[in-house]
């Protein structure tokens, strides 16, 4: 081989080289900036609060900054659609909740398509969600409160933080279990929502542990059952559904991290396994499970396929209820 072919055999190899390590090279200076960590929902939900919780110690876990973003409305839809079209590079995320996996059933038509445009990170948590009704209803147990509304069908109402939220949802599995036919009605928020029940504006609610627990103590609201399937530490003397006579009733807020479909495998391996290792601090989950959350980890994969089982689930669900989509 003469010496200019040589050379530039050599030079190609090196640009060979170059390229297969310059992936590896990324990965490993991943991060080299904050991370922005979307909230879908507006600042005091149970989406905002599992945000904030988990980005301290998850930075200090990634050795930068994960710095919470509210980017409200449409049921999480607006938040959810900067992710799907930010630059899939591990700088942007969202936290989400079961909300993720109804709306493609709730809404006619979505910016983007939840199973195509993201790719899970890992789970962050679960939450309880809790029947709370107000002080002025003569019924005291769950028993009496779906005898009293099949006895006034669609006079009694319950409000939730909106269409298609964990309150809703919540609401539509306690409806098609008991047969009772409630008025549904939807506020801007879970706060609203608790603040018209307590007023006796709507009879009853199903707002997540932390909210609630507060005015529960404070006397404000009666509770009746707790939506999952054991008692919360938070309200251990509350029955479950099931104990309070609906067997089959079993209703849990999760929490998902997303990212834009088409990051980097080695990027959400990093992004799990940091993300994985705060959940696993006794600090955090000390503070989790005060706030009513229960710690919950799962790899990309499982994450992925809990949220496309769910939304099977909850497809279903909004169909028996007969919901029409907006």
């Amino acid at each position: 081989m003469n010496r200019p072919f040589a050379r530039l055999a050599m030079l190609a190899a090196c640009a060979a080289t170059v390229l297969a390590v310059a992936p590896a090279l990324a990965a490993d200076s991943y991060p080299d900036r904050p991370i922005r960590l979307i909230v879908p929902f507006a600042p005091g939900g149970s989406v905002d609060i599992a945000g904030r919780l988990i980005t301290d110690a998850w930075g200090k876990q990634l050795g930068q900054p994960v710095v919470a973003d509210n980017r409200a409305g449409a049921s999480g839809n607006i938040g959810m659609d900067q992710v799907a079209k930010a630059k899939p590079d591990g700088y942007t995320l969202a936290i989400n909740n079961v909300a993720l996996a109804v709306n493609p059933a709730l809404f006619a038509k979505l910016p983007f398509d939840t199973a195509k445009d993201f790719v899970s990170v890992g789970t962050m948590g679960t939450s309880q969600h809790v029947l709370v009704v107000t002080n002025s209803l003569p019924a005291k147990n769950v028993k009496e409160l779906v005898a009293l509304a099949k006895a006034q069908p669609g006079k009694l109402s319950f409000g939730s933080a909106g269409s298609g939220s964990t309150f809703h949802m919540a609401a539509e599995l306690f409806k098609s279990e008991s047969g009772a036919d409630i008025l549904h009605v939807p506020y801007k928020g879970g706060g609203p929502a608790l603040v018209d029940t307590i007023a006796g504006q709507v009879q009853m609610s199903f707002p997540v542990l932390s909210a609630a627990l507060p005015q529960v103590q404070a006397g404000k609201l009666r509770a009746l059952a707790v939506t999952g399937p054991k008692r919360s530490p938070l309200m251990p003397d509350i029955p479950t559904m099931a104990e309070a006579g609906l067997p089959r009733y079993a209703f849990e807020t999760w929490f998902i991290v997303s990212a834009p479909a088409g990051t980097p495998k080695d990027v959400l391996a990093k992004l799990n396994q940091t993300l994985n290792a705060a959940l696993a601090q006794p600090e955090l989950k000390a503070r989790l499970l005060k706030e009513g959350f229960e710690p919950l980890t799962m790899s990309p994969a499982q994450a992925d396929a809990m949220l496309r089982k769910e939304m099977v689930r909850w497809s279903a669900q909004i169909k028996q209820a007969g919901i029409t989509p907006e």
